[in-house]
């Protein structure tokens, strides 16, 4: 137990290293770009027909603490959101961050959690099976499935789709609500407008996703096959899926389980495009503006900063769950 308190102590310290390491280069990158926050929010507010004067801009730097040195207001920054959650005001709205992203975030984790959900429902039986009848005409069906997914970008899927939709249904599928529950407080009847939709862009994160995995896990489990210890196995009276599940599946799963967390970044990185395609109003269609149209550092910064706590915290979770899971990484440890 000792030695698996020690093994958790130190997934939980290089987590928590990574955690401050991509702080401080996420906010280096938030500094890097030309003007700061101050000066940002000022010429936004100067072509609404304001008029800005010098005195304005040091008064607002001041406020925001710019005239501070860069590591303490990095300090700041990470502090406030590791010990009180606070994600910072947005450059341009003046209003906190987490006010200002709040469902559309959840709603993007949502949809990315239940894509991966899906991604390793599909792709691990998937790939065991296809691995156990090698050359067959079900693997042979699956690897061109594999490859469609692995040629076919997720935008063009949603194009495809949106497409059919449009011409044999009427319906462009685009938007996580229909226009009667867009603006509407959230209640269970808008929770089940949005999951009627929300198949749609699920099923399309995935696709890459999937193929991707189904491929890896063939790769695995067809390696650990031919190996010794599953000879023996069979020496000693095993077989069947028994045999197959017990040992070269149990085994290969391991970089499988600890590849989650990649997926999961991958799932994100691909959401923003998807959104624009299907118009959704999530965090990663709020990430592209923030980056690309008005250049809100501060928004743009917090959302990636929750992104990647997200992504490490599953990543720790995994860590642990592979340790129990796997023995070879309990004895090796230990």
């Amino acid at each position: 137990m000792s030695a698996f308190l020690r093994y958790i102590t130190t997934r939980f310290f290089a987590a928590f290293t990574t955690m401050l390491l991509v702080s401080f280069l996420v906010f280096t990158l938030m500094e890097l770009v030309p003007g700061n926050c101050a000066e940002r929010f000022l010429a936004y507010k100067d072509t609404q027909g304001l008029k800005i004067t010098a005195e304005d801009i040091l008064a607002e730097e001041i406020r925001m603490g710019l005239d501070q040195p860069y590591v303490i207001r990095w300090a700041n920054w990470v502090t406030d959101i590791f010990l009180r959650f606070d994600l910072g005001e947005s450059c341009l709205w003046r209003v906190d961050v987490t006010q200002l992203i709040g469902d559309k975030l959840l709603i993007s984790l949502g949809l990315s959690f239940v894509a991966l959900l899906l991604t390793y429902a599909i792709s691990v039986p998937v790939g065991i099976i296809s691995a156990n009848l090698r050359d067959g005409w079900f693997d042979s069906s699956l690897r061109i499935f594999s490859y469609m997914g692995l040629a076919l970008p997720n935008f063009l899927l949603a194009l495809c789709v949106m497409l059919l939709s449009t011409i044999y249904f009427g319906e462009t599928m685009t938007g996580l609500f229909s226009d009667a529950y867009r603006d509407a407080p959230w209640s269970f009847a808008k929770f089940a407008d949005m999951m009627s939709r929300a198949w749609l862009p699920i099923v399309i994160l995935a696709w890459s996703a999937t193929a991707i995995q189904m491929q890896t896990v063939r790769a695995l489990v067809s390696d650990e096959k031919d190996k010794l210890y599953v000879t023996a196995a069979r020496a000693r009276g095993q077989s069947g899926w028994g045999l197959l599940w017990r040992y070269p599946s149990r085994h290969a799963l391991g970089p499988v389980i600890n590849s989650v967390g990649y997926d999961l970044n991958r799932i994100f990185n691909d959401l923003p495009i998807v959104a624009a395609v299907l118009v959704l109003t999530d965090a990663g269609a709020l990430l592209l503006d923030a980056l690309a149209k008005s250049n809100d550092q501060q928004l743009a910064g917090a959302i990636i900063m929750a992104l990647t706590a997200t992504i490490v915290i599953f990543n720790f979770v995994t860590d642990i769950f592979l340790a129990l899971f796997d023995p070879r990484v309990r004895k090796g440890f230990f």
